[in-house]
């Protein structure tokens, strides 16, 4: 059977029409489309994209329905796919080294771009939208729950690893009477987030976690643990179980994958966040298991679908602002955001917050939402 044939019968098992009226429906510009799909899968498939090989108005519509028949598990891996597979289980693709240059290939693409996707704290992770009802009220939501959760005092010390811009620390700061430490390798988010967070009792340093030392209250992530990998779990929670004082707590707020995996995604490899592997709640519990004890676990995913298609009409609607960014990279940019979107639709990836506390606390734990 050829490659077209085989590709036309999964996406009419999805329900997707080509050339049709409908918005999931794909429009094929290059007939090389199908070889290339079935040699690479999900890379091919982006890629292509990318290229200008087919369009489709609704591409997280589409996506979703072919993450909802499980796609990839129809398709036979190549040989390309198997050695980027074998690759990753034999390196560390996190260590201290590549995590800054793995950090500035997505953070330092520019603050251009992100102060026109973001919200105004710049929060570059979901939103939580019980009762929000813009971007900036779903971010000061999730901010305020991370807050409640930790359950923070004023003049406590508190630790963000990745903090970002430093939005999170801003406000626990600011409503939380807390002092903060911020760290991040990508240099144009520590630069930003000192400019934004002057007078404050805020300290941003741009460093590896693994260099760090000192003690604190409480210790928070968030979209942090993703950049990790799989080969460094133990050593994250290692350096956390030190710089955490006794009787402390802390927070990683993560998207999460239902399956445990140990290689990263081919494209968002190649293009968004290199090395980065999402982990699953198995991966968490065994890398803090005689540690830890997770004292709350909530899943929110759905409102990361929220968010992302937020954040994807936000940079669509200024993209003649900032003409440094070819057309090569907004179709590159829109596809990592609507394939995001797609997959926590389609509720092959979640978000979660996780709460950890020392073995041997004995008194309970009673959670925010």
């Amino acid at each position: 059977m050829s490659s077209k044939n085989v590709a036309l019968r999964l996406l009419d098992q999805a329900g997707i029409p080509i050339n049709g009226s409908e918005a999931f429906s794909i429009h094929v510009h290059n007939e090389k489309l199908w070889d290339r799909i079935i040699a690479q899968k999900q890379l091919g498939f982006a890629e292509s994209y990318i290229d200008g090989w087919w369009e489709c108005q609704a591409i997280d519509e589409m996506l979703t329905k072919l993450l909802t028949i499980d796609i990839l598990s129809l398709l036979k891996p190549s040989v390309s796919l198997a050695w980027h597979t074998i690759n990753s289980y034999l390196r560390n693709n996190q260590t201290m080294k590549k995590a800054e240059s793995n950090a500035k290939h997505h953070y330092n693409i520019g603050n251009d771009l992100y102060t026109r996707m973001l919200d105004s704290e710049m929060a570059y992770s979901c939103g939580y939208w019980p009762q929000a009802k813009t971007l900036d009220q779903a971010q000061f939501a999730k901010f305020d729950l991370i807050c409640r959760k930790l359950q923070l005092q004023p003049g406590m010390r508190i630790l963000d690893i990745g903090s970002g811009w430093g939005g999170f620390l801003r406000h626990a700061v600011r409503n939380y009477g807390v002092s903060a430490v911020g760290i991040s390798p990508a240099d144009n988010q520590i630069s930003l987030a000192r400019e934004r967070s002057q007078g404050l009792p805020i300290e941003f340093i741009q460093q590896d976690y693994r260099d760090l030392s000192g003690q604190f209250d409480r210790i928070v992530s968030v979209g942090m643990m993703e950049h990790v990998g799989p080969k460094n779990f133990k050593v994250f929670f290692a350096k956390c179980d030190e710089l955490l004082v006794k009787g402390g707590m802390m927070l990683h707020h993560t998207i999460s994958s239902n399956v445990t995996k140990q290689i990263p995604d081919p494209f968002f490899d190649r293009y968004i966040f290199p090395g980065g592997v999402l982990p699953s709640l198995a991966q968490i519990a065994h890398a803090t298991e005689k540690r830890f004890i997770i004292e709350d676990v909530q899943n929110f995913g759905p409102d990361y679908d929220t968010t992302l298609m937020q954040w994807h009409k936000n940079i669509n609607a200024l993209w003649n602002e900032i003409p440094v960014y070819d057309q090569r990279f907004r179709r590159m940019w829109n596809y990592y955001l609507l394939s995001s979107a797609a997959g926590f639709r389609a509720g092959h990836i979640n978000l979660i917050q996780n709460v950890f506390r020392r073995v041997g606390i004995r008194e309970s734990y009673v959670t925010a939402r």
